[in-house]
């Protein structure tokens, strides 16, 4: 069985890896995977030896809070993450306002600012000390938490990081205690010289200051998970509340959660869809944006069906529910992304292991640097320094953060872009892949066929269109839907039809107008008698070109051919082109005819193309590329195609395909467009980079900070780590490693530039232009858009002198109006007066000795 919970309590990587620990000594628990970032846990147990309540109890004896997912946690269950935020605001203005104060009195002398006339001298330093303890006091006081944490993790024998900076303030703030005896001491026996030693070594402000800048880190490191998340919280809040639901003839307002399967549901225009389900009545233009990252508002009409959350544009709508709560399309899409971003990809292991026995290795540390200063007669407070500052400045949070952070981000981002991954094991592996099978149908074409050319004979193509819309719509055959569907678009009149006969796998016949009409395959024309004459090499001509002629005759006679294709989809060419440029080979695997699978390729430029194949073949061929050492990537749609996906590296399914396709890929593209496979793995780059870029940060950061602060360099170089800067360095680290992974919510999608046109586009009903669909031709769409714009996104540019280099470099181009680069923004806005190629701008801009991240 497998079960979500939520977990609370948890403050760094130490933490989950304890949880993590915990629950998998059960017995009964085949694997338990713990996301810090998402407070979430998902166990996966024999229910038969194990149930939900011994798990969430395992969890509270480790010192945790725990629930399964849903329910209201049993044990430290905390507050929102609003009411965490303004808490912790109120303890840094706290802790701010004693430690300003703190470091005046303990520091002030030192900048020759005055002090009190009872603080000020030898003979005053018992009054000097208590008054640091009393500041201090109440910055222990609000940030009590780390304590009570860090000594109750210690007690379970599992110590994470609130536990180091328990150590290393508490060790700070008894060493000062300490003092102030010595201090007492000294002077009840006039001892000065001790009185004056530690007078100036009294730690009271690097205890206050270690408080204050971790909380401050964690402030920031807080807010920035926040965003990390906002993508589930987007999808979220697209839920409308209530529905408007038919019942007994009268329309009542319920809550969502009340809608039924069958129920009709009625939508007005500028509300949102509550559920799934099909329209039983009206018309309507929904605007899907929020799930498939698509502009243009989709039309939709009875049949049709509708996805909760799309917005309902113009028309009045009935709809009948077909699925509810948490079996719609939007609360899946919510699951998978839940599912992905508490899932650990394999990158995140080492990590996982490092950040488990961090804290007690780190604990050793620093009693072994303590001791060994001692031994080799260095002074009790520089040994003392050394250790608290070994313990302040490690931060098993970096490394625990590197990777979940990232994975957090990545997904989320990839869902508002239409591009669902299942797991943070497809994201990473993504990465790798250098090979991509491709199925023709569906996916690099339409999916259905339609009218490509019409050739008339004696006639005009309008009469042979309305010969042809009055045969073929009385017949059920697919093809025969497109030429009826094409004749309807073109407004053409339905002759009346009579004695219709339908000649299974051969064609149909009529009388139209008195008139015997013929509409079907070469063969049963020539089988009645009709000669093909010229109309053989065009029909030839089709057919090399991967479209089924249909062949019309009259009283005997030739009229036409109509040549009717699966299309390849506007999009498909530019993303087999970019796939290329990403270095990948693509192979076109489809069942049908070679010779429509080579004419399919040769349009698009795949070089590797298997025809002619069975679902067991494809999954044959994506094995054969893997024995040959490729990482293979299998998009498709069709049930035929689940194997192929399942056998793949990874299998990305068409959102429009089977349900079967679905739950057998690990990446699901809700627009069923192509150029979303190329920002799969785009993104997926982008976040393994992204990752690595985080761990390669956070162990060097431990590498270097963890021996700076035990003193290694100081017989050398005399370098050594202040606590207090210890405790900043460390504070900060955590914002870096989650900053830097916050830099994926910048990625931005390749869109296919026929898209753009179409989007650009203010004409409807259009035939002349085939990639967009305008009813302009190419040429005065391309004399339409006069200026184009590019932003091209740049990395190593620091001051003005670089934006100037940028600048020179790129309005030197052919084609380049005018360029404004800024330093700042890292950006170059290009005007383009003609079409200049992405690879021209990327290599003219690291020819001036930067480089380009992305061009939008």
């Amino acid at each position: 069985m497998k079960q979500q919970f939520e977990v609370t309590g948890m403050s760094c990587a130490a933490c989950s890896a304890h949880v993590e620990k915990a629950v998998g000594g059960l017995s009964g628990v085949e694997n338990v995977q713990v996301n810090l970032m998402a407070g979430s846990m998902t166990v996966n147990y024999a229910d038969d030896q194990l149930n939900d309540q011994q798990i969430v109890q395992a969890v509270i004896d480790a010192g945790y809070g725990a629930s399964v997912k849903g329910e209201k946690a049993k044990a430290d269950t905390g507050a929102d993450d609003q009411k965490e935020l303004k808490t912790m605001q109120n303890r840094i203005v706290t802790s701010f306002v004693f430690l300003a104060l703190l470091m005046y009195v303990s520091m002030g002398s030192m900048m020759g600012l005055p002090l009190p006339a009872f603080l000020s001298g030898m003979e005053n330093a018992a009054n000097f000390a208590l008054t640091q303890l009393l500041l201090t006091l109440p910055i222990i006081l609000v940030n009590r938490k780390y304590y009570v944490n860090g000594f109750r993790t210690l007690m379970h024998r599992a110590p994470t990081m609130d536990a180091l900076i328990a150590v290393g303030s508490g060790a700070a703030l008894v060493y000062g205690i300490f003092a102030m005896y010595q201090i007492g001491w000294g002077l009840g026996h006039q001892d000065m010289e001790r009185v004056h030693q530690y007078a100036h070594d009294l730690y009271f402000e690097s205890a206050a200051m270690i408080l204050t800048l971790v909380t401050l880190g964690k402030y920031f490191e807080t807010r920035a998970k926040r965003k990390t998340s906002e993508a589930i919280s987007k999808l979220m809040n697209l839920r409308p509340e209530t529905a408007s639901v038919l019942r007994n003839g009268q329309e009542v307002q319920i809550p969502v959660d009340e809608v039924q399967v069958g129920d009709l549901v009625v939508v007005r225009p500028g509300q949102s869809i509550p559920v799934d389900g099909v329209i039983t009545e009206g018309q309507t233009a929904l605007d899907e944006s929020a799930l498939t990252g698509e502009s243009i508002p989709v039309e939709k009409g009875a049949g049709d069906t509708v996805i909760a959350a799309t917005i309902n544009k113009t028309g009045f709508i009935t709809f009948r529910a077909s699925r509810v709560g948490e079996e719609t399309t939007l609360s899946q899409i919510i699951h998978l992304v839940e599912e992905a971003s508490a899932s650990k990809a394999p990158i995140a292991k080492l990590a996982d292991r490092v950040a488990g026995v961090f804290v007690p290795v780190v604990l050793v540390i620093a009693l072994v640097t303590t001791i060994v200063w001692l031994a080799v007669g260095a002074s009790f407070t520089f040994a003392l320094s050394c250790g608290i500052a070994v313990l302040v400045i490690s931060c098993p949070c970096a490394l625990g953060l590197a990777t979940p952070v990232a994975i957090m981000v990545g997904t989320g981002v990839g869902a508002e872009n239409g591009v669902l991954f299942q797991s943070a094991e497809a994201l990473e592996e993504l990465h790798h892949v250098n090979a991509v099978i491709l199925d023709k149908t569906g996916t690099v074409t339409e999916g259905h066929p339609v009218v490509t050319d019409v050739k008339a004979y004696g006639m005009s193509d309008v009469q042979l269109l309305s010969i042809a819309y009055g045969l073929e719509q009385a017949s059920e055959h697919p093809l025969a839907e497109a030429i009826v569907t094409y004749a309807k678009e073109q407004g053409t009149h339905a002759p009346a039809v009579q004695d219709f006969a339908a000649q299974v796998g051969s064609g149909v016949s009529a009388l139209i107008d008195g008139k015997q009409c013929l509409a079907g395959k070469a063969a049963m024309l020539e089988a009645q008698g009709v000669s093909l004459g010229d109309g053989v090499a065009f029909g030839e001509q089709l057919a090399e070109q991967g479209k089924t002629p249909l062949y019309f005759a009259q009283d005997g006679t030739l009229i036409g051919i109509i040549g009717v294709a699966d299309v390849v989809k506007p999009t498909s060419k530019e993303a087999v082109a970019q796939l290329k440029r990403l270095g990948i080979d693509v192979t076109l695997l489809t069942g049908d005819h070679r010779k429509t699978a080579q004419a399919i390729c040769d349009q698009l430029g795949i070089e590797h193309v298997v025809a002619e194949v069975l679902p067991q073949d494809k999954e044959r061929e994506v094995r054969r590329l893997q024995e040959a050492g490729k990482k293979v990537v299998m998009v498709g749609d069709g049930i035929n195609d689940a194997p192929a996906l399942a056998r793949a590296d990874v299998g990305i399914a068409i959102g429009a395909g089977t349900d079967v396709a679905i739950s057998a890929a690990d990446v699901v593209l809700m627009k069923s467009d192509l150029m979303d496979a190329v920002n799969a793995i785009r993104l997926s780059r982008m976040t393994i980079r992204n990752i690595k870029q985080n761990l390669f940060w956070a162990f060097l950061y431990n590498c270097i900070g963890i021996p700076l602060a035990a003193g290694v360099f100081w017989a050398s170089f005399h370098l050594k780590l202040n606590p207090m800067f210890g405790a900043a360095a460390m504070s900060m680290s955590s914002v870096c490693v989650v900053s830097n992974a916050l830099r994926l919510r910048f990625f931005r999608p390749l869109v296919a530039e026929a898209k753009q046109k179409a989007a650009a586009c203010s004409t409807t009903s259009c035939t002349a232009c085939p990639a967009t669909g305008c009813q302009t031709t190419i040429e005065e769409n391309r004399k339409e858009v006069k200026t184009m714009e590019k932003t091209i996104v740049i990395e190593g540019m620091m001051c003005g002198h670089c934006s100037k280099h940028v600048h020179d470099a790129l309005v030197k181009l052919e084609g380049v109006q005018e360029a404004t680069v800024s330093h700042e923004a890292g950006t170059a806005v290009c005007q383009l007066s003609a079409d200049v190629s992405n690879d021209v701008l990327t290599d003219t801009v690291k020819e001036a000795g930067y480089q380009v991240v992305e061009i939008r």
